[in-house]
Protein backbone atom coordinates (compact mmCIF):
# COMPACT_ATOMS: atom_id res chain seq x y z
CA UNK A 1 0.00 0.00 0.00
CA UNK A 2 2.80 2.60 -1.16
CA UNK A 3 0.92 4.41 -3.99
CA UNK A 4 -2.03 5.87 -1.89
CA UNK A 5 -3.82 8.96 -3.54
CA UNK A 6 -4.31 12.22 -1.67
CA UNK A 7 -8.07 10.81 -1.06
CA UNK A 8 -7.11 7.45 -0.06
CA UNK A 9 -4.60 8.67 2.76
CA UNK A 10 -7.24 11.19 3.91
CA UNK A 11 -9.95 8.42 4.26
CA UNK A 12 -7.39 6.17 6.41
CA UNK A 13 -7.81 9.35 9.10
CA UNK A 14 -11.59 8.67 8.94
CA UNK A 15 -12.93 7.11 12.27
CA UNK A 16 -16.50 4.93 12.09
CA UNK A 17 -19.17 5.62 14.39
CA UNK A 18 -20.07 2.62 16.25
CA UNK A 19 -23.74 2.29 18.03
CA UNK A 20 -23.37 2.96 22.00
CA UNK A 21 -23.86 -0.66 22.77
CA UNK A 22 -20.40 -1.66 21.07
CA UNK A 23 -18.53 1.06 22.60
CA UNK A 24 -17.35 -0.57 25.89
CA UNK A 25 -17.23 -4.44 25.24
CA UNK A 26 -16.07 -5.34 28.34
CA UNK A 27 -19.33 -4.04 30.10
CA UNK A 28 -21.78 -6.43 28.02
CA UNK A 29 -22.78 -9.65 28.69
CA UNK A 30 -24.95 -12.21 26.11
CA UNK A 31 -28.40 -12.08 26.74
CA UNK A 32 -30.77 -15.08 25.23
CA UNK A 33 -33.72 -13.72 22.95
CA UNK A 34 -35.86 -17.03 24.06
CA UNK A 35 -39.09 -14.99 22.30
CA UNK A 36 -37.94 -15.21 19.05
CA UNK A 37 -35.82 -18.44 19.18
CA UNK A 38 -37.13 -21.77 17.53
CA UNK A 39 -36.85 -24.53 20.05
CA UNK A 40 -34.91 -27.70 18.03
CA UNK A 41 -38.46 -29.36 17.93
CA UNK A 42 -38.82 -26.76 15.17
CA UNK A 43 -36.61 -27.55 12.85
CA UNK A 44 -36.64 -29.64 9.86
CA UNK A 45 -35.62 -32.95 11.43
CA UNK A 46 -33.33 -33.19 8.27
CA UNK A 47 -31.61 -30.30 9.83
CA UNK A 48 -31.82 -31.57 13.28
CA UNK A 49 -29.80 -34.86 12.31
CA UNK A 50 -27.34 -32.34 10.31
CA UNK A 51 -27.21 -30.06 13.09
CA UNK A 52 -27.69 -31.38 16.35
CA UNK A 53 -26.05 -28.92 18.41
CA UNK A 54 -26.71 -25.83 16.17
CA UNK A 55 -30.82 -26.21 16.74
CA UNK A 56 -30.14 -26.03 20.68
CA UNK A 57 -28.40 -22.85 20.04
CA UNK A 58 -30.48 -19.23 21.03
CA UNK A 59 -30.49 -16.14 19.54
CA UNK A 60 -27.97 -13.86 21.47
CA UNK A 61 -28.11 -9.88 22.27
CA UNK A 62 -26.45 -8.13 24.75
CA UNK A 63 -26.68 -6.42 27.76
CA UNK A 64 -24.90 -4.36 29.58
CA UNK A 65 -23.38 -4.85 33.61
CA UNK A 66 -23.30 -2.82 35.84
CA UNK A 67 -18.71 -3.51 36.69
CA UNK A 68 -16.30 -4.33 34.27
CA UNK A 69 -14.97 -8.20 34.03
CA UNK A 70 -11.84 -9.11 33.98
CA UNK A 71 -10.83 -10.32 30.19
CA UNK A 72 -7.96 -12.97 29.40
CA UNK A 73 -6.48 -12.73 25.38
CA UNK A 74 -8.03 -14.46 22.93
CA UNK A 75 -6.26 -15.52 19.51
CA UNK A 76 -8.69 -15.20 16.66
CA UNK A 77 -8.29 -15.89 12.97
CA UNK A 78 -10.14 -14.54 10.12
CA UNK A 79 -10.74 -15.40 6.27
CA UNK A 80 -12.14 -13.28 3.19
CA UNK A 81 -14.00 -15.66 1.22
CA UNK A 82 -15.77 -15.43 -1.97
CA UNK A 83 -16.09 -11.62 -4.41
CA UNK A 84 -14.52 -8.57 -3.52
CA UNK A 85 -17.08 -6.17 -1.81
CA UNK A 86 -15.96 -2.53 -0.34
CA UNK A 87 -15.67 -2.78 3.53
CA UNK A 88 -14.23 -5.86 3.76
CA UNK A 89 -11.01 -4.19 4.98
CA UNK A 90 -13.16 -2.75 7.57
CA UNK A 91 -14.36 -5.25 8.94
CA UNK A 92 -10.98 -6.53 9.74
CA UNK A 93 -9.50 -3.26 11.32
CA UNK A 94 -13.03 -3.46 13.83
CA UNK A 95 -12.08 -7.11 14.49
CA UNK A 96 -8.68 -6.43 15.34
CA UNK A 97 -9.51 -3.00 17.69
CA UNK A 98 -12.29 -5.04 19.46
CA UNK A 99 -9.90 -7.87 19.95
CA UNK A 100 -7.18 -5.62 21.50
CA UNK A 101 -10.06 -3.37 23.79
CA UNK A 102 -10.99 -6.87 24.75
CA UNK A 103 -7.03 -7.20 25.96
CA UNK A 104 -4.55 -6.12 24.59
CA UNK A 105 -2.32 -8.93 24.27
CA UNK A 106 -5.35 -10.64 21.79
CA UNK A 107 -3.93 -11.52 18.24
CA UNK A 108 -5.34 -11.87 15.06
CA UNK A 109 -4.69 -14.63 11.98
CA UNK A 110 -5.28 -13.30 8.76
CA UNK A 111 -5.31 -16.55 6.22
CA UNK A 112 -3.99 -15.72 2.62
CA UNK A 113 -6.26 -15.85 -0.50
CA UNK A 114 -9.39 -17.13 1.37
CA UNK A 115 -10.47 -20.30 2.63
CA UNK A 116 -7.39 -22.11 0.64
CA UNK A 117 -5.52 -20.06 3.19
CA UNK A 118 -6.67 -21.73 6.22
CA UNK A 119 -6.43 -25.52 4.76
CA UNK A 120 -3.14 -25.15 3.34
CA UNK A 121 -2.04 -22.72 7.05
CA UNK A 122 -0.82 -19.60 4.89
CA UNK A 123 -1.20 -16.89 7.15
CA UNK A 124 0.62 -13.51 8.67
CA UNK A 125 -0.04 -12.15 11.82
CA UNK A 126 -2.00 -9.00 11.90
CA UNK A 127 -0.86 -5.97 13.67
CA UNK A 128 -1.60 -2.24 14.12
CA UNK A 129 1.33 -1.55 11.91
CA UNK A 130 -0.11 -3.87 9.10
CA UNK A 131 -3.46 -2.79 9.43
CA UNK A 132 -3.31 0.63 9.92
CA UNK A 133 -2.84 1.34 5.74
CA UNK A 134 -6.00 -0.48 4.86
CA UNK A 135 -8.79 1.38 7.23
CA UNK A 136 -11.36 2.26 4.82
CA UNK A 137 -9.89 1.35 1.64
CA UNK A 138 -11.81 -0.68 -0.82
CA UNK A 139 -10.85 -4.32 -1.80
CA UNK A 140 -9.94 -7.44 -0.18
CA UNK A 141 -5.90 -6.98 -0.69
CA UNK A 142 -5.17 -7.07 3.38
CA UNK A 143 -4.98 -10.27 3.06
CA UNK A 144 -6.66 -11.49 -0.57
CA UNK A 145 -10.01 -13.57 -1.08
CA UNK A 146 -11.05 -16.94 -2.70
CA UNK A 147 -13.65 -19.15 -3.49
CA UNK A 148 -12.14 -22.42 -2.37
CA UNK A 149 -14.68 -24.09 -0.48
CA UNK A 150 -14.25 -26.15 2.65
CA UNK A 151 -16.66 -29.21 1.94
CA UNK A 152 -14.90 -32.39 2.00
CA UNK A 153 -14.09 -34.46 4.85
CA UNK A 154 -10.14 -34.14 4.34
CA UNK A 155 -10.85 -30.28 3.87
CA UNK A 156 -12.42 -30.27 7.38
CA UNK A 157 -9.47 -32.22 8.98
CA UNK A 158 -7.02 -29.81 7.66
CA UNK A 159 -8.94 -27.03 8.67
CA UNK A 160 -8.89 -28.35 12.64
CA UNK A 161 -5.28 -29.10 12.32
CA UNK A 162 -4.83 -25.69 11.19
CA UNK A 163 -7.01 -24.28 14.03
CA UNK A 164 -5.24 -26.90 16.42
CA UNK A 165 -1.71 -25.46 15.54
CA UNK A 166 -2.69 -22.18 15.96
CA UNK A 167 -5.24 -22.71 19.48
CA UNK A 168 -7.07 -19.98 17.99
CA UNK A 169 -10.01 -19.35 20.44
CA UNK A 170 -11.98 -18.27 16.92
CA UNK A 171 -12.39 -18.13 12.98
CA UNK A 172 -14.46 -15.07 11.66
CA UNK A 173 -15.15 -16.04 8.11
CA UNK A 174 -16.57 -13.14 5.89
CA UNK A 175 -18.65 -14.36 2.95
CA UNK A 176 -21.96 -14.90 1.20
CA UNK A 177 -24.55 -17.31 1.14
CA UNK A 178 -21.99 -20.59 0.42
CA UNK A 179 -18.92 -19.68 2.44
CA UNK A 180 -21.84 -19.29 5.62
CA UNK A 181 -23.03 -22.03 4.83
CA UNK A 182 -18.98 -23.91 4.27
CA UNK A 183 -19.12 -22.07 7.88
CA UNK A 184 -22.54 -23.70 9.52
CA UNK A 185 -20.95 -27.20 8.71
CA UNK A 186 -17.57 -26.01 10.21
CA UNK A 187 -18.71 -24.85 13.41
CA UNK A 188 -20.89 -28.11 13.68
CA UNK A 189 -17.99 -30.08 12.56
CA UNK A 190 -15.55 -28.21 15.53
CA UNK A 191 -18.33 -29.43 18.10
CA UNK A 192 -18.33 -32.61 17.19
CA UNK A 193 -14.42 -33.24 17.31
CA UNK A 194 -14.11 -31.62 20.50
CA UNK A 195 -12.72 -28.40 19.35
CA UNK A 196 -13.06 -25.32 21.19
CA UNK A 197 -13.05 -22.70 18.31
CA UNK A 198 -15.75 -21.03 18.01
CA UNK A 199 -16.70 -20.21 14.01
CA UNK A 200 -18.62 -17.23 13.62
CA UNK A 201 -19.77 -15.59 10.31
CA UNK A 202 -20.12 -12.15 9.01
CA UNK A 203 -22.55 -11.13 6.05
CA UNK A 204 -20.86 -10.04 2.61
CA UNK A 205 -21.97 -9.95 -0.95
CA UNK A 206 -22.46 -7.17 -3.47
CA UNK A 207 -25.61 -9.02 -4.56
CA UNK A 208 -27.82 -8.22 -1.88
CA UNK A 209 -29.19 -12.04 -1.62
CA UNK A 210 -27.65 -12.61 1.46
CA UNK A 211 -31.11 -10.82 3.39
CA UNK A 212 -33.63 -12.64 5.81
CA UNK A 213 -35.51 -11.59 8.63
CA UNK A 214 -32.49 -10.87 10.45
CA UNK A 215 -29.98 -9.78 8.06
CA UNK A 216 -31.28 -6.51 6.93
CA UNK A 217 -28.41 -6.24 3.70
CA UNK A 218 -25.14 -7.33 3.13
CA UNK A 219 -22.06 -5.32 3.35
CA UNK A 220 -20.64 -3.99 0.34
CA UNK A 221 -24.14 -3.60 -1.51
CA UNK A 222 -24.61 -0.01 -0.70
CA UNK A 223 -20.77 1.05 -2.27
CA UNK A 224 -21.70 -0.92 -5.22
CA UNK A 225 -25.04 0.42 -5.84
CA UNK A 226 -24.32 3.97 -5.58
CA UNK A 227 -21.08 3.24 -7.89
CA UNK A 228 -23.42 1.89 -10.20
CA UNK A 229 -25.65 4.87 -9.83
CA UNK A 230 -23.21 7.08 -10.62
CA UNK A 231 -22.49 5.36 -13.88
CA UNK A 232 -25.83 5.36 -15.43
CA UNK A 233 -26.92 8.86 -13.91
CA UNK A 234 -23.33 9.73 -16.17
CA UNK A 235 -25.12 7.54 -19.07
CA UNK A 236 -28.82 8.94 -18.77
CA UNK A 237 -27.05 12.30 -19.27
CA UNK A 238 -25.50 11.36 -22.27
CA UNK A 239 -28.62 9.94 -23.37
CA UNK A 240 -30.37 12.82 -22.99
CA UNK A 241 -27.54 15.26 -24.23
CA UNK A 242 -26.95 13.53 -27.50
CA UNK A 243 -30.32 11.47 -27.94
CA UNK A 244 -29.05 9.12 -30.02
CA UNK A 245 -28.01 5.73 -28.21
CA UNK A 246 -29.85 3.14 -26.07
CA UNK A 247 -27.96 1.82 -23.11
CA UNK A 248 -28.38 -1.49 -22.25
CA UNK A 249 -26.50 -1.83 -18.54
CA UNK A 250 -25.96 -5.33 -17.53
CA UNK A 251 -25.89 -5.27 -13.88
CA UNK A 252 -24.28 -7.41 -11.43
CA UNK A 253 -26.83 -10.36 -9.64
CA UNK A 254 -26.83 -13.58 -10.66
CA UNK A 255 -29.53 -14.67 -8.31
CA UNK A 256 -31.82 -11.75 -7.51
CA UNK A 257 -32.32 -8.09 -8.77
CA UNK A 258 -31.49 -6.45 -5.37
CA UNK A 259 -28.90 -4.27 -7.40
CA UNK A 260 -30.95 -3.81 -10.43
CA UNK A 261 -34.07 -2.29 -8.03
CA UNK A 262 -31.90 0.23 -6.22
CA UNK A 263 -30.01 2.01 -9.29
CA UNK A 264 -33.68 1.93 -11.20
CA UNK A 265 -34.40 3.78 -7.85
CA UNK A 266 -31.96 6.24 -7.13
CA UNK A 267 -31.45 6.87 -11.14
CA UNK A 268 -35.22 6.53 -12.64
CA UNK A 269 -34.37 5.14 -16.29
CA UNK A 270 -36.82 4.36 -18.39
CA UNK A 271 -36.57 0.56 -18.21
CA UNK A 272 -35.30 -1.74 -15.23
CA UNK A 273 -36.17 -6.02 -15.91
CA UNK A 274 -36.81 -7.65 -12.61
CA UNK A 275 -36.53 -11.00 -12.72
CA UNK A 276 -37.98 -11.99 -9.87
CA UNK A 277 -41.30 -10.28 -11.63
CA UNK A 278 -40.51 -11.97 -14.70
CA UNK A 279 -40.25 -15.05 -12.55
CA UNK A 280 -43.95 -14.44 -10.98
CA UNK A 281 -44.92 -14.09 -14.52
CA UNK A 282 -43.50 -16.80 -16.09
CA UNK A 283 -42.86 -14.20 -19.07
CA UNK A 284 -41.25 -15.93 -22.45
CA UNK A 285 -38.02 -14.44 -23.38
CA UNK A 286 -40.42 -13.58 -26.25
CA UNK A 287 -41.96 -11.32 -24.47
CA UNK A 288 -39.05 -9.83 -22.45
CA UNK A 289 -38.04 -8.63 -25.89
CA UNK A 290 -41.38 -7.38 -27.03
CA UNK A 291 -41.47 -5.53 -23.53
CA UNK A 292 -38.15 -3.30 -24.72
CA UNK A 293 -39.43 -2.99 -28.27
CA UNK A 294 -42.47 -2.02 -26.99
CA UNK A 295 -40.71 0.97 -24.83
CA UNK A 296 -38.51 1.66 -28.16
CA UNK A 297 -41.59 2.40 -30.57
CA UNK A 298 -43.68 4.07 -27.61
CA UNK A 299 -40.33 6.65 -27.03
CA UNK A 300 -39.68 6.92 -30.97
CA UNK A 301 -43.56 8.27 -31.30
CA UNK A 302 -42.97 10.91 -29.00
CA UNK A 303 -39.95 11.13 -31.31
CA UNK A 304 -37.50 9.83 -28.52
CA UNK A 305 -35.19 7.61 -30.36
CA UNK A 306 -32.41 7.15 -26.34
CA UNK A 307 -32.89 5.72 -23.11
CA UNK A 308 -31.32 3.54 -20.26
CA UNK A 309 -32.45 -0.23 -19.96
CA UNK A 310 -30.97 -2.03 -17.13
CA UNK A 311 -30.71 -5.98 -17.08
CA UNK A 312 -30.06 -8.36 -14.26
CA UNK A 313 -27.43 -10.28 -15.17
CA UNK A 314 -28.97 -13.55 -14.23
CA UNK A 315 -32.05 -12.70 -15.71
CA UNK A 316 -31.90 -16.07 -18.08
CA UNK A 317 -32.19 -18.66 -15.04
CA UNK A 318 -35.66 -16.57 -14.53
CA UNK A 319 -37.34 -16.68 -17.59
CA UNK A 320 -38.49 -20.70 -17.68
CA UNK A 321 -38.40 -21.68 -21.11
CA UNK A 322 -34.43 -20.39 -20.51
CA UNK A 323 -33.62 -21.91 -17.64
CA UNK A 324 -35.39 -25.26 -18.43
CA UNK A 325 -33.06 -25.14 -21.30
CA UNK A 326 -30.09 -24.29 -19.76
CA UNK A 327 -30.88 -27.25 -17.33
CA UNK A 328 -30.78 -29.35 -19.92
CA UNK A 329 -27.37 -28.17 -21.82
CA UNK A 330 -25.55 -28.38 -17.84
CA UNK A 331 -27.08 -32.31 -17.86
CA UNK A 332 -26.24 -33.32 -21.91
CA UNK A 333 -22.47 -31.53 -21.91
CA UNK A 334 -21.39 -33.44 -18.94
CA UNK A 335 -22.45 -36.61 -21.00
CA UNK A 336 -21.04 -35.99 -24.23
CA UNK A 337 -18.06 -33.88 -22.70
CA UNK A 338 -15.12 -35.25 -24.47
CA UNK A 339 -16.57 -35.08 -28.13
CA UNK A 340 -17.07 -31.62 -27.31
CA UNK A 341 -14.04 -30.64 -26.00
CA UNK A 342 -12.45 -31.98 -28.86
CA UNK A 343 -14.21 -29.66 -31.49
CA UNK A 344 -12.69 -26.06 -32.17
CA UNK A 345 -13.96 -22.73 -30.85
CA UNK A 346 -15.86 -21.93 -34.06
CA UNK A 347 -17.52 -25.30 -34.80
CA UNK A 348 -20.76 -24.08 -33.14
CA UNK A 349 -22.82 -26.17 -35.95
CA UNK A 350 -20.88 -29.60 -35.02
CA UNK A 351 -21.35 -29.08 -31.47
CA UNK A 352 -25.15 -28.20 -31.84
CA UNK A 353 -25.56 -31.46 -34.29
CA UNK A 354 -24.09 -33.49 -30.66
CA UNK A 355 -26.08 -32.27 -28.08
CA UNK A 356 -29.13 -31.93 -30.46
CA UNK A 357 -30.10 -35.72 -29.39
CA UNK A 358 -29.68 -35.29 -25.62
CA UNK A 359 -32.28 -31.99 -26.04
CA UNK A 360 -35.98 -31.81 -25.83
CA UNK A 361 -37.32 -30.49 -28.77
CA UNK A 362 -38.19 -27.11 -26.52
CA UNK A 363 -34.76 -26.46 -25.29
CA UNK A 364 -33.59 -27.29 -28.76
CA UNK A 365 -35.79 -24.55 -29.92
CA UNK A 366 -35.34 -22.13 -27.45
CA UNK A 367 -31.41 -22.63 -27.74
CA UNK A 368 -31.55 -22.01 -31.61
CA UNK A 369 -33.34 -18.62 -31.13
CA UNK A 370 -30.19 -17.19 -29.88
CA UNK A 371 -27.74 -15.41 -31.70
CA UNK A 372 -25.15 -17.26 -32.25
CA UNK A 373 -22.33 -15.40 -30.49
CA UNK A 374 -24.42 -16.17 -27.25
CA UNK A 375 -24.74 -20.36 -28.20
CA UNK A 376 -21.05 -20.36 -28.01
CA UNK A 377 -20.99 -19.10 -24.92
CA UNK A 378 -23.22 -21.57 -23.49
CA UNK A 379 -21.49 -24.32 -24.76
CA UNK A 380 -17.82 -22.90 -24.56
CA UNK A 381 -17.69 -21.38 -21.11
CA UNK A 382 -18.70 -23.71 -18.46
CA UNK A 383 -17.49 -23.57 -14.88
CA UNK A 384 -15.62 -26.48 -12.99
CA UNK A 385 -18.47 -28.55 -12.17
CA UNK A 386 -19.38 -28.42 -16.25
CA UNK A 387 -22.55 -25.87 -15.63
CA UNK A 388 -22.64 -22.69 -17.87
CA UNK A 389 -21.17 -19.52 -16.52
CA UNK A 390 -24.42 -17.40 -16.85
CA UNK A 391 -22.19 -14.33 -15.42
CA UNK A 392 -20.07 -14.50 -18.76
CA UNK A 393 -22.84 -14.24 -20.78
CA UNK A 394 -22.99 -10.88 -22.59
CA UNK A 395 -26.98 -10.97 -21.52
CA UNK A 396 -27.27 -7.06 -22.73
CA UNK A 397 -25.77 -7.80 -26.32
CA UNK A 398 -28.50 -10.93 -26.15
CA UNK A 399 -31.38 -8.75 -25.73
CA UNK A 400 -29.98 -6.47 -27.96
CA UNK A 401 -29.83 -8.66 -30.79
CA UNK A 402 -33.10 -9.97 -30.06
CA UNK A 403 -34.84 -6.60 -29.87
CA UNK A 404 -33.13 -5.51 -33.13
CA UNK A 405 -34.64 -8.53 -34.84
CA UNK A 406 -38.21 -7.61 -33.18
CA UNK A 407 -37.69 -3.85 -34.46
CA UNK A 408 -36.74 -4.88 -38.03
CA UNK A 409 -39.94 -7.51 -38.11
CA UNK A 410 -41.78 -4.33 -36.93
CA UNK A 411 -40.24 -2.14 -39.61
CA UNK A 412 -41.27 -4.82 -42.01
CA UNK A 413 -44.92 -4.33 -41.30
CA UNK A 414 -44.73 -0.93 -40.93
CA UNK A 415 -45.08 -0.67 -37.13
CA UNK A 416 -41.92 1.24 -36.39
CA UNK A 417 -40.13 3.27 -38.69
CA UNK A 418 -37.72 5.19 -35.64
CA UNK A 419 -33.96 4.70 -35.03
CA UNK A 420 -32.15 2.17 -32.97
CA UNK A 421 -28.59 2.82 -31.95
CA UNK A 422 -27.67 0.35 -29.20
CA UNK A 423 -24.92 0.75 -26.91
CA UNK A 424 -23.96 -2.77 -24.16
CA UNK A 425 -22.28 -2.21 -21.20
CA UNK A 426 -21.56 -3.62 -17.67
CA UNK A 427 -21.21 -2.52 -14.13
CA UNK A 428 -19.91 -4.90 -13.12
CA UNK A 429 -16.17 -5.34 -11.36
CA UNK A 430 -15.64 -1.83 -10.79
CA UNK A 431 -18.05 -1.91 -7.67
CA UNK A 432 -16.40 -4.37 -5.86
CA UNK A 433 -13.24 -2.55 -4.53
CA UNK A 434 -14.47 1.08 -4.52
CA UNK A 435 -13.34 2.74 -1.57
CA UNK A 436 -16.00 2.10 0.78
CA UNK A 437 -19.21 4.51 1.51
CA UNK A 438 -19.31 5.95 5.26
CA UNK A 439 -22.49 3.80 5.54
CA UNK A 440 -20.28 0.31 4.81
CA UNK A 441 -17.30 1.77 6.53
CA UNK A 442 -19.48 1.94 9.70
CA UNK A 443 -21.34 -1.13 9.16
CA UNK A 444 -17.93 -3.10 8.45
CA UNK A 445 -16.57 -1.58 11.40
CA UNK A 446 -19.45 -2.83 14.03
CA UNK A 447 -19.57 -6.01 12.55
CA UNK A 448 -16.19 -7.02 13.42
CA UNK A 449 -16.37 -5.72 16.87
CA UNK A 450 -19.43 -8.07 16.96
CA UNK A 451 -17.83 -10.90 15.92
CA UNK A 452 -15.34 -10.40 18.47
CA UNK A 453 -17.85 -9.80 21.09
CA UNK A 454 -19.53 -13.06 20.04
CA UNK A 455 -15.89 -15.26 20.35
CA UNK A 456 -15.07 -13.53 23.39
CA UNK A 457 -18.36 -14.55 24.73
CA UNK A 458 -18.13 -18.57 23.33
CA UNK A 459 -20.80 -18.34 20.88
CA UNK A 460 -19.96 -20.48 17.92
CA UNK A 461 -22.17 -20.90 14.85
CA UNK A 462 -23.31 -17.50 14.48
CA UNK A 463 -24.06 -14.68 12.31
CA UNK A 464 -23.33 -11.28 13.37
CA UNK A 465 -26.62 -9.48 12.48
CA UNK A 466 -26.77 -5.99 12.92
CA UNK A 467 -30.35 -3.93 12.76
CA UNK A 468 -32.12 -1.02 12.10
CA UNK A 469 -29.68 -0.01 9.43
CA UNK A 470 -31.84 2.38 8.35
CA UNK A 471 -31.42 4.46 10.95
CA UNK A 472 -28.51 6.53 12.40
CA UNK A 473 -25.91 4.84 13.96
CA UNK A 474 -26.61 5.79 17.06
CA UNK A 475 -29.62 3.79 17.02
CA UNK A 476 -28.30 -0.04 15.63
CA UNK A 477 -28.91 -2.93 17.69
CA UNK A 478 -27.06 -5.91 17.50
CA UNK A 479 -27.70 -9.87 17.89
CA UNK A 480 -25.54 -12.83 17.33
CA UNK A 481 -28.05 -15.75 15.26
CA UNK A 482 -27.48 -19.39 14.48
CA UNK A 483 -26.78 -20.11 11.14
CA UNK A 484 -29.20 -22.73 11.14
CA UNK A 485 -32.01 -20.50 11.43
CA UNK A 486 -31.13 -19.00 8.04
CA UNK A 487 -30.66 -22.45 6.17
CA UNK A 488 -33.38 -24.81 3.76
CA UNK A 489 -33.12 -27.09 1.93
CA UNK A 490 -32.35 -26.88 -2.16
CA UNK A 491 -31.52 -29.29 -4.84
CA UNK A 492 -28.04 -28.66 -6.23
CA UNK A 493 -26.27 -31.09 -8.30
CA UNK A 494 -28.92 -33.58 -8.18
CA UNK A 495 -28.97 -33.84 -4.85
CA UNK A 496 -30.92 -32.70 -2.02
CA UNK A 497 -28.35 -29.93 0.25
CA UNK A 498 -28.65 -27.54 3.38
CA UNK A 499 -27.40 -24.09 2.37
CA UNK A 500 -28.34 -20.52 3.49
CA UNK A 501 -31.43 -19.35 1.93
CA UNK A 502 -31.06 -16.69 -1.04
CA UNK A 503 -32.77 -13.12 -0.11
CA UNK A 504 -34.95 -12.17 -3.45
CA UNK A 505 -36.69 -8.97 -4.23
CA UNK A 506 -39.59 -9.29 -2.40
CA UNK A 507 -42.77 -8.36 -4.87
CA UNK A 508 -44.78 -7.02 -2.18
CA UNK A 509 -41.99 -5.19 -0.38
CA UNK A 510 -41.89 -1.82 -0.12
CA UNK A 511 -39.07 -0.82 -2.22
CA UNK A 512 -40.83 -2.93 -5.19
CA UNK A 513 -44.06 -1.44 -4.70
CA UNK A 514 -42.12 2.45 -4.68
CA UNK A 515 -40.43 1.39 -8.10
CA UNK A 516 -43.84 -0.06 -9.54
CA UNK A 517 -45.78 2.96 -8.35
CA UNK A 518 -43.04 5.22 -10.28
CA UNK A 519 -41.98 3.04 -13.32
CA UNK A 520 -44.73 3.88 -15.74
CA UNK A 521 -43.69 7.40 -15.43
CA UNK A 522 -40.19 7.23 -16.22
CA UNK A 523 -40.97 4.66 -18.48
CA UNK A 524 -41.67 7.93 -21.01
CA UNK A 525 -40.69 10.84 -19.51
CA UNK A 526 -37.09 12.00 -19.38
CA UNK A 527 -36.86 11.93 -15.37
CA UNK A 528 -33.43 10.64 -15.00
CA UNK A 529 -31.56 11.54 -11.80
CA UNK A 530 -27.88 11.38 -11.55
CA UNK A 531 -26.96 11.25 -8.21
CA UNK A 532 -23.23 11.57 -8.56
CA UNK A 533 -19.75 10.37 -6.99
CA UNK A 534 -19.53 8.66 -3.52
CA UNK A 535 -19.30 11.50 -1.19
CA UNK A 536 -17.37 11.37 1.93
CA UNK A 537 -17.76 14.45 3.65
CA UNK A 538 -21.10 16.84 4.32
CA UNK A 539 -24.04 16.66 5.27
CA UNK A 540 -26.28 13.21 6.02
CA UNK A 541 -27.79 12.92 2.93
CA UNK A 542 -24.95 13.21 0.79
CA UNK A 543 -22.22 11.33 2.64
CA UNK A 544 -24.36 8.56 5.21
CA UNK A 545 -27.78 7.91 3.64
CA UNK A 546 -28.88 3.98 3.60
CA UNK A 547 -29.76 2.28 0.55
CA UNK A 548 -33.12 3.18 -0.71
CA UNK A 549 -34.39 -0.23 -0.29
CA UNK A 550 -33.46 -0.30 3.43
CA UNK A 551 -35.64 3.09 3.57
CA UNK A 552 -38.53 2.02 1.71
CA UNK A 553 -38.64 -1.76 3.50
Amino acid sequence: MKNLSFLQRYRLLYQPLLPPILQDLQKLAPLKREAISRASTDFDPALQELFPHACTLPILCFQGKNRSSSFIPVKVGVILSGGQASGGQNVISGLFDALKKIHPASRLIGFLNGPEGIIKNEYIELTEEGVAPYRNQGGFDIIGSGRTKIQTQEQFERVAQTLMTHELDGLVIVGGDDSNTNAAFLAEFCHRKGLSTRIVGVPKTIDGDLKNSFIEISFGFDTASKVYSETIGNLARDALSAKKSYFFVKMMGRSASHLTLECALQTHVNLALISEEIAAQRLSLQQVVAEIADLICERAEKNKHFGVILVPEGILEFIPECQAMIGELNHCLEGVKSGVNQLGQKETLEKLRLIKPHLSQAAYDCFCTLPEEIQQQLLFDRDPHGNVQLSKIETERLLIALVERELNHRRDTRCYTGAFNPQPLFCGYEGRSALPSNFDCQYCYALGHLAALLIQHGASGYMCCIQHLAEPVESWEVIGVPFVHMLHFEMRKNKKQAVIQKGLVDLKGGAFSAFQQQRGRWRLEDAYCSPGPLQFEGAFELTSQPPLCLELE
